[in-house]
């Protein structure tokens, strides 16, 4: 028996409108060439250049003056290589050097997809039966580069959304990374990266239990300079520094809207993208209240599981998550502690479903089995579609399965509340399949969510169409929990 699913008529696409000024460059050889050309030109040539380069572009910006200068600060090393001195130079051939630092990418230009939805912290001022949401997307643009933006909207008591209007302009954040570093637990995530401890360790050997992040950094960047250094370590320093850099915060400014606001991929862990972000609203033990989201960084060769978390939208912490349970991707955190735990779904081997426990958000071992795929649309992987939802049956849990020609359709199963090990019942038909329209796309076939909430006794849960687009169903909770308990 299939649990009928109400399809929505809204439809998220991707806008190639909405752009990033990104940081370029060509290497050094030709941005030495670049310097070059714009040290002949004379203060008056500089100028009218600029104006031009403003005239295009200041109004698809916010600041975009200051940009230019953070771009050009960032070849400072290499100006001042050229014998000039980076201080004598005016503000104008500064900004001027910068925008040709700078390129526009279009963050959605290829793909909006994998949707996950949490409640707003803000449900002032509604009429009854409506809930203020927030949604993020995965966004993906040229050279499948992916990063996460966000809308804000309202469902009404028809489960009906409003989405609000999108800003004008996007604006990536400021980053801040961490200083201190607990030694122990950093050779840890070494070892769990296959990172050669025959190198790693030679090079962390002399730093303190608590270590700071420019002192590692300088004594990294000392020994690549080596000109005899062997591949092998290469590689092994490289990957210290990756894993130095995927800790940091990110603050926006407090004048830009939600809408506007892109979390880019930053460190060298995440340079091909930020996958998958499942966001949750986490109710601590002592009712505090804060944003947490999983997500998969991906540098193009290996992919490392990340925890963001927030308490307003404006500032993140950025984190990677430690342990045997903390590999491969499709994780999701419980939205609150059992018995005192901290829990969480993943799917370390690729296949089948798990369920972990921890007294830290960022560590995670042991990790058991609790679903293999049994029916035939799920005979390939079964995994999570974003953290577990309270009811008082048990945690409502919305599953992906993958089956023949690697079609994708998300599925349903209960599990009892204080022993979520303990599955109450599995949707033996899949909740929603890629229909006739939904099958074109990016990734033929596929339907896909990354986080779902309850509204109006409702299943409100947003999906991706094939990796192009993003919609969103409603199921009637009732009938939903009454299949899933008959369905053992």
């Amino acid at each position: 028996m299939r649990v009928p699913v109400i399809r929505k008529k809204i439809t998220f696409i991707p806008d190639s409108k909405r752009v990033v000024a990104r940081y370029f460059i060509n290497g050094d050889q030709r941005t030495q060439k670049m310097v070059s050309h714009i040290m002949l030109l004379n203060e008056k040539q500089v100028i009218n250049t600029l104006e031009n380069t403003l005239r295009e572009f200041a109004r698809r910006h916010r600041n975009i003056s200051n940009i230019f200068f953070r771009h050009c600060e960032k070849i400072k090393g290499i100006i001042e290589g050229m014998q000039i001195n980076y201080d004598d130079l005016s503000q104008e051939r500064k900004m001027l050097i910068g925008s040709y630092c700078t390129m526009e990418y279009a963050i959605e230009s290829a793909a909006i997809f994998n949707p996950s939805i949490v409640e707003d912290f803000d449900q002032s001022g509604l009429e009854k039966g409506e809930k203020r949401v927030i949604l993020s997307f995965r966004a993906t643009g040229e050279g499948h580069i992916s990063s996460i933006v966000f809308r804000r909207g309202i469902l009404d008591m028809n489960n009906n959304l409003q989405v609000m209007k999108i800003g004008n302009n996007i604006d990536k954040a400021e980053i801040v990374h961490k200083t201190l570093y607990n030694k122990e637990r950093f050779l840890m995530k070494l070892a769990e990266m296959h990172t050669s401890d025959k190198y790693s360790t030679r090079i962390m050997q002399d730093l303190p239990q608590e270590f700071e992040y420019a002192i590692l950094k300088n004594m990294v960047n000392k020994a690549l300079c080596d000109p005899m250094i062997r591949q092998e370590r290469r590689t092994a320093l490289e990957e210290v520094i990756w894993l130095a850099d995927s800790f940091y915060d990110l603050q926006f400014k407090h004048d830009s809207d939600i809408t506007e606001r892109v979390i880019f991929p930053i460190s060298d862990s995440e340079s091909r993208g930020i996958e998958d972000a499942r966001f949750v609203r986490f109710v601590d033990d002592d009712k505090s209240e804060k944003i947490f989201a999983t997500y998969t960084a991906y540098n193009g060769h290996v992919i490392l599981p990340k925890l963001i978390s927030t308490e307003d939208f404006y500032t993140f912490r950025v984190m990677p998550l430690y342990g045997t349970g903390a590999q491969n991707k499709n994780l999701a955190l419980f939205p609150k502690k059992i018995k005192g735990k901290y829990a969480m779904l993943s799917r370390i081997d690729g296949v089948n479903n798990y369920l972990m426990y921890s007294d830290r958000p960022t560590q995670w071992n042991n990790p058991v089995i609790i679903q293999e795929p049994r029916y035939p649309w799920e005979f390939t992987q079964i995994g999570n579609c974003g953290s577990p939802l309270w009811t008082e049956e048990g945690w409502l849990v919305i599953t992906h399965g993958v089956g023949a020609m690697r079609r994708y359709c998300i599925g349903a199963s209960l599990f009892d509340l204080d022993d979520p090990s303990k599955e109450i019942g599995r949707l033996k038909e899949p909740l929603l399949s890629p229909l006739e329209d939904e099958r074109e796309g990016y990734v033929p076939n596929v339907v896909y969510s990354c986080g779902s909430i309850i509204h109006n006794n409702s299943l409100i849960l947003p999906y991706a169409v094939s990796d192009y687009s993003s919609t969103y169903g409603v199921v009637d909770m009732v009938e939903l929990i009454e299949t899933l308990k008959k369905s053992k």
